[in-house]
């Protein structure tokens, strides 16, 4: 099943998708770094969005 946009809740606000590009974008935006940077992140702690923002610093 595909991510409903429309279907948005705590699961899609804690965690980052790095299969989306939407959610690509969306992030690389919402912390100030690039795409790789953000992959780098994701792969260090995981794809929960508090652990993201911890690793970077923000």
């Amino acid at each position: 099943m595909s991510d409903d946009r429309k279907e948005v809740g705590s699961p899609d606000r804690d965690r980052i998708n790095l299969s989306e590009d939407y959610e690509v974008r969306y992030w690389t935006e919402a912390l100030g770094v690039s795409e790789q940077q953000l992959r780098e992140a994701v792969a260090a702690v995981g794809s929960t969005a508090d652990a993201v923002r911890r690793h970077l610093g923000r």
